[in-house]
C-alpha cells in the first residue's frame, strides 16, 4: 500500500513530467516566442537532450517508486525526500543552468498576439503617410483696411459693456477623492502544504535545529510555501509540532 511520502513523491514526478512535455513542445519556438510563452524565472534556455534526458529519468524514477510501493518499502520514498531536501539545503548552489517548471495554466498564446501586432501595424500605416504627405494650405495675404475713427471708438465702448456685465467664472468643485479599491485576499496555502511544513519542521528539530531556523530552511525546499507563509503556519503549528517531536 502506498505511504503518504509515496503519494507525495508520485505528484511531484507527475508534475516534473508535465512540465517537460511543455519544455519539449517550446523547444520548436524562436527565442521570442519562448521567453514569452512562460512567465520564467532568470535561467539559461534548456536544449532538446537535456530535456529528453532529464524526461528519461523522471520516468525511469517514477517506475521505481510505483514498484517500491507495491513491494511494501515504506522507506524509499521518505529517503528521497530527505536527498531532496539535503540537496536544496547542502549541496546545491544558487545556478541559473536548470529546468524550470512550466505550467499549462500560465501558457500564453502566441498566435493570438502575433496576430494583434500586425493588426496594430497595418492600422498605422495609413495614417502614418497620410500625415507624411499632408501639406498647410496657403492663405493670400489681405491689405488690412483702417477702420473709421468713430467705429473704433463705437468698438471699444461696446467691448467695455460686455466685460462689466459678464459675471464672473466660479472655480470648478473638484469631486472627493476616491477611496482605492479593496486589495483581494490573497489564497493561503493549502493543508497539503500545511502538513508538509509541519512534518518539515518536526524533522528539522528531531535533528537538532533551532526553532528560529526553521522558516528559511523550509521555505528554501522545493513546492513549499513562501517564507511569511511557513512563517505563520509554525507559530500556529507550534504546540502540535513540539507534541510530534517529543511522540
Amino acid at each position: 500500500m502506498a505511504t503518504s511520502a509515496d503519494q507525495r513523491m508520485l505528484e511531484l514526478l507527475g508534475r516534473w513530467i508535465e512540465s517537460l512535455d511543455l519544455h519539449t513542445k517550446y523547444s520548436s519556438l524562436d527565442d521570442d516566442s519562448y521567453w514569452k510563452v512562460q512567465p520564467w524565472s532568470e535561467h539559461q534556455r534548456p536544449t532538446r537532450w537535456i530535456i529528453d534526458l532529464a524526461r528519461q529519468k523522471t520516468l525511469a524514477l517514477r517506475a521505481q517508486v510505483e514498484q517500491r510501493a507495491k513491494t511494501g518499502d515504506t522507506q524509499f520514498s521518505d529517503a528521497l525526500e530527505l536527498m531532496a531536501f539535503l540537496a536544496n539545503l547542502v549541496g546545491a548552489e544558487h545556478i541559473e543552468r536548470y529546468i524550470p517548471v512550466a505550467d499549462a495554466s500560465n501558457e500564453r498564446d502566441l498566435t493570438s498576439r502575433t496576430a494583434e501586432l500586425a493588426t496594430a501595424n497595418t492600422s498605422q500605416q495609413p495614417t502614418a503617410s497620410i500625415t507624411a504627405t499632408r501639406e498647410m494650405p496657403k492663405f493670400l495675404g489681405t491689405k488690412r483696411v483702417t477702420p473709421p475713427a468713430g467705429t473704433v471708438q463705437v468698438a471699444r465702448n461696446e467691448r467695455k459693456s460686455a466685460a462689466a456685465a459678464k459675471p464672473a467664472v466660479k472655480a470648478p468643485v473638484k469631486p472627493p477623492p476616491r477611496k482605492p479599491a479593496a486589495q483581494p485576499e490573497r489564497a493561503g496555502p493549502s493543508e497539503a502544504a500545511k502538513d508538509q511544513v509541519i512534518a518539515d519542521a518536526a524533522r528539522l528539530v528531531q535533528w537538532g535545529r533551532k526553532w528560529f531556523e526553521l522558516p528559511e530552511l523550509i521555505a528554501r525546499m522545493a513546492d513549499r510555501p513562501s517564507l511569511p507563509d511557513v512563517r505563520r503556519i509554525l507559530k500556529e503549528h507550534k504546540a502540535a509540532i513540539e507534541k510530534k517531536v517529543g511522540s
